[in-house]
């Protein structure tokens, strides 16, 4: 008599708040369902595909690599290379002569004419000795000119860490071996 009927009832639950723009507009899913939507197994079914696949993988990146360390993408670059800091390290470099590049050449001819040796094979060592202080001291000096000219055109912020033991390795290599190749002449302005 006083109870409702039961053909008052809607037939199913309405929702209805209007859907907000940027609202997710639905419930928080359980966490256990996300868990479970996210588990995929340690060790993959196929495991020599996807050691098939790793090995391709990382052959095409060395491949970019190897080709970046010869055309100067900075893309590919390995990270110890890259960047516009080291590029224009690399270049105040190579833009000059360095004494340490003639290092490997001479000791390999004091190592020749050591087999030989004689009383002036000492002033020869000793010759090769001063010319390594030398060396030294023309690196330590294209360092001072080259740190005012990076922070003068990367500002005053730029790291310069380890990029004074970067300039002073690829200033002992000889030219042709340096790595990333040179991308310009001796003799050009920075």
């Amino acid at each position: 008599m006083f109870g409702r009927k039961k053909d008052d009832q809607p037939a199913s639950p309405v929702d209805e708040r209007p859907h907000r723009e940027g609202a997710k507009n639905r419930p928080t899913p359980k966490r256990r369902d996300q868990e479970a939507a996210r588990k995929r197994p340690l060790v993959q079914a196929d495991r020599k595909g996807a050691k098939a696949a790793d090995r391709e993988a990382r052959r095409e990146n060395g491949r970019k690599m190897r080709e970046a360390m010869v055309t100067g993408d900075d893309r590919h670059l390995p990270p110890r290379d890259k960047g516009p800091v080291r590029r224009f390290v690399r270049d105040a470099v190579d833009v000059r002569w360095n004494l340490g590049e003639l290092l490997l050449p001479l000791m390999l001819a004091v190592l020749v004419l050591s087999l030989f040796a004689g009383t002036w094979a000492t002033y020869v060592f000793l010759g090769v000795y001063v010319l390594i202080l030398i060396a030294i001291v023309d690196v330590w000096l294209l360092w001072r000119r080259t740190k005012p000219k990076l922070l003068q055109r990367f500002g005053a912020d730029t790291n310069l860490r380890g990029l004074a033991m970067y300039l002073a390795m690829r200033a002992f290599q000889m030219r042709r071996t340096r790595m990333p190749k040179p991308m310009v002449e001796r003799g050009d302005t920075l």
